[in-house]
Parts: structure tokens; C-alpha cells; sequence
């Protein structure tokens, strides 16, 4: 048997996604519905061999469907989950609109799949922040085997985590700065084209310095992996159309090499490993576009702290980072009868 499934935003960069992974990775569709809002009424959209037509989501009747992914902003999430839920549809949101409330919970599913237990509290199930994803997946074996007292993290963030109009900037600003047009900043602070900004979202008003990025990774961290783990995050925007970066610095509880780290991370799921010690033995962003792993790469060991170890993260921010983790958010609720097909 098959379920009925709902996509809200389905015209953005994730929700084409979440089409297109649902699809790979042949989860039991029984009919799709793909949900916007009424400028996009109409519009059409490709799911496997079939073409959807948008429908308005103000119309839109919930009860005839069993499971709603929101790939919208907060506050489409925040109007419509709930009445979605309450229709008896599981939402899974990938927005940050329910992530930090105690009764949704937040799911890297490599990490905490047991969380999805409490799914049916709000019918809400929230998917976490892109970069929060990846680097669950890379630090939660070895917090398992060792444990980790604090993370300081760098990122280096795609176009594409700021949506579609984003990513046309870097083209376009690239574009015209070789044809000696006019370069304008829209979509970002500053200009973006053969640059590197260290802003990802905006400022909190707290006095604190620090954007709403860097901020959900620190909470984020405390309720999927473990909440006495310091968390210090820079989050930088950088000129790549697709997939994030981080480099990673752990300081952790108990002695690992960088040998034994490999090894462990070899044989932990959703990851891949590729580092040898050589020009080019490392993963960049460009490489690991479409894939569904998370790619560790530059472990090694840091000397400057009592067990310290560096790594390198790198994964597709709208497949592991978005849509697949929202699929896979999915199964698991199929696996654990959360979902019954």
C-alpha cells in the first residue's frame, strides 16, 4: 500500500528536491499533491514521470492527505502545520519555526532516530538546519565512542541555503563583473561574486554578535546530540552555487587518533571518507553536488588542545542538508509504524 503525500513550497529549490528525492529513493507514493501559494496556482511540476499541477494551499483539504512535507518559510510553517496535523496529516517542517520546541521533535536520523517516538505529540516533526545536519552525522560516532566537550566550527555556506533569487545573484554578479557591468547586492549584505561574507542570516538583537545561523547550531547541537556540548560556530557565505562546508574542531573527553577516527567513521552510515594525504586527497563542494552522503575528509589530530581533532564536512545542503534528511525523517516514521502505509 501507499500513502497520500503533500509538498508545500514544491516551486523552491528544496521542494523540487524533496520531489526528486522522494522519487529516487521510491518511497510509497500513492498520489502527490504539490502545495503553494496562489501566484504559483497552475504552475506545473515534475515528479518521477508525472507532471503536477500546483494547487492553493488557502483551499486545500489536508484531511486526504497522510504526510506533508513544508519546504516554506517560518511563517507558512506556523500557519499551516498545525492545521495540517490537526487534519491528521504528520508534518515534517523544514524550516526553523518548531525546531527548538520541547514537544517537536528534531531529527537527524543517523543520530537520534528514537526521537521520532514523539511525533504524534503535534503531528510535528521539525528537520534541522542545514549545516546542523552535517556535521551531527560526522560528530556523532565519535561522541559515542569518546565523547566530545566542545565544538568550534567554521562553515563555508552554498548560495543555495539562501534560495533560488541568491543563487541567480552569484551568477549574476559573476556574469557582469567580467563584462564590466554594474555589480549590485541584493540578496546578500555584500557582494557575493569572488568573495567570502561572514554573515549567514541575520544578527541577533541579544548583543551577543552572533547571527541566527551560528545561534542554531549551538541549540540545534544541544537537542539532537547532547546539551553539555560547548558549541562555538562562525558561519560564512561563500561564491559556490551548491553544498556546504566545514571545517570542524573538536576538543574531546578522552585520547583518539586521527587513525582510529578514519577508521571509525568508515564504518558509521550516512558517511563517506576520502582523505588521503596528497594534492586533491579531499573532498570540496563541487564533488559531493547530488550525492545523498555526508563526506569527511583532513582528519587529523590537534595538538594544541588535550585530545583535539580536526576535520573536514562537506555535503549537498539541499539533499542531506534538506530534502533527503526530511525523506529519510520519513521512513523512519514508516519503520517505526509512526506512518502506516
Amino acid at each position: 500500500m501507499s500513502i497520500n503525500v503533500a509538498v508545500i513550497g514544491a516551486t523552491g529549490n528544496v521542494g523540487r528536491e524533496m520531489l526528486t528525492v522522494l522519487d529516487e529513493r521510491l518511497f510509497p507514493v500513492a498520489e502527490m499533491f504539490a502545495l503553494a501559494s496562489r501566484k504559483s496556482l497552475g504552475r506545473e511540476i515534475s515528479f518521477g514521470d508525472k507532471t503536477i499541477k500546483c494547487q492553493d494551499i488557502e483551499t486545500f483539504d489536508f484531511s486526504t492527505v497522510d504526510l506533508v512535507f513544508m519546504a516554506a518559510s517560518g511563517d507558512v510553517a506556523r500557519q499551516w502545520a498545525p492545521r495540517a496535523a490537526r487534519d491528521g496529516a504528520l508534518v515534517i517542517d523544514n524550516s526553523s519555526a518548531w525546531r527548538m520546541d520541547e514537544n517537536v521533535p528534531l531529527i537527524v536520523p543517523e543520530v537520534n532516530p528514537e526521537a521520532i517516538l514523539k511525533a504524534r505529540e503535534k503531528g510535528i516533526v521539525a528537520n534541522p538546519n542545514c549545516s546542523t545536519i552535517q556535521m551531527m552525522v560526522a560528530l556523532k560516532p565519535i561522541h559515542d565512542e569518546v565523547g566530545i566537550k566542545r565544538i568550534n566550527v567554521a562553515t563555508y555556506q552554498s548560495t543555495s541555503g539562501a534560495g533560488r533569487a541568491a543563487m541567480d545573484e552569484l551568477w549574476n554578479q559573476t556574469r557582469g563583473l567580467f563584462v564590466t557591468d554594474v555589480v549590485e547586492a541584493e540578496e546578500f549584505p555584500k557582494r557575493i561574486a569572488f568573495n567570502a561574507i561572514p554573515q549567514v542570516d541575520v544578527f541577533l538583537e541579544d548583543g551577543s554578535g552572533d547571527t541566527k545561523e551560528e545561534r542554531k547550531m549551538v541549540d540545534e547541537t544541544a537537542k539532537i546530540l547532547d546539551p553539555k556540548i560547548k558549541v562555538n560556530a562562525t558561519c560564512v557565505r561563500i561564491p559556490v552555487f551548491v553544498s556546504h562546508a566545514e571545517a570542524i574542531n573538536l576538543e574531546l573527553a578522552k585520547p583518539m587518533s586521527a587513525e582510529q577516527a578514519r577508521s571509525l567513521l568508515r564504518e558509521s552510515p550516512g558517511l563517506m571518507i576520502i582523505d588521503k594525504h596528497e594534492d586533491g586527497g579531499y573532498v570540496t563542494p563541487v564533488e559531493v553536488t547530488g550525492e545523498f552522503a555526508v563526506y569527511v575528509s583532513r582528519i587529523r589530530e590537534d595538538k594544541t588542545v588535550k585530545h583535539g581533532l580536526n576535520m573536514w564536512v562537506v555535503s549537498d545542503n539541499l539533499r542531506k542538508g534538506a530534502a533527503l534528511n526530511a525523506v529519510q525523517i520519513a521512513e523512519l516514521a514508516l519503520n517505526r509504524g509512526i506512518l502506516i502505509a
